[in-house]
């Protein structure tokens, strides 16, 4: 089950990838680009939530579908973080925060995986509440304007952006708290 709709919905999202940077180099007006950004991340972004329900609808959960969803996730994230550290919309020490995370705990999983201790650094409701703070803030930082006249979503993106390296570092701590054990054990 290689080509299935949810892997394809999950390739979109890597896609996506140089679709969004490459907004930021056509010959609109920022805006514009900013709108269109801030579109295309929501809408793949979406794709997240929507591939895993029909994967779970149409049976068509795979090992490579659930190596991949993560991996895709966090392409798409880095790669707006790189976008917005660039357009100097949001610090670089909040991107490295995330961006290393990332890495860290991935390796982390591969590691934990290895040893056959998954289930210590499965996903917990506060990686879930570090997402969601990024997936909110990023969108906020793409668009960098006021929204319906009232919101500057600038102002609210760094707030939130920096909420998310908060959770980011706390997420870390706990899951190499929960793999600590496990690392003790084999060593």
């Amino acid at each position: 089950m290689f080509l299935t709709i949810p892997t394809l919905l999950t390739c979109t999202r890597i896609v996506a990838i140089p679709l969004i940077v490459g907004v930021f180099y056509a010959p609109l007006d920022m805006q514009t680009r900013n709108l269109i950004a801030t579109i295309m991340f929501i809408v793949f972004a979406a794709t997240d939530w929507f591939d895993g329900y029909l994967a779970r609808k149409l049976n068509q959960t795979s090992a490579f579908g659930a190596f991949l969803d993560p991996v895709a996730d966090k392409f798409l994230v880095c790669a707006a973080l790189l976008v917005l550290v660039h357009l100097q919309r949001t610090d670089v020490f909040v991107a490295l925060i995330i961006i290393g995370r990332e890495i860290a705990i991935s390796a982390l999983r591969e590691w934990m995986a290895h040893l056959g201790a998954s289930k210590s650094v499965a996903v917990h409701m506060i990686g879930k509440l570090k997402t969601m703070a990024q997936m909110v803030a990023i969108p906020f930082l793409l668009y960098d304007g006021v929204a319906f006249g009232v919101m500057d979503t600038g102002v609210w993106g760094q707030w939130l952006i920096w909420i998310a390296a908060v959770l980011t570092v706390w997420s870390m701590v706990y899951y190499l708290k929960k793999a600590l054990p496990e690392i003790r054990d084999r060593l």
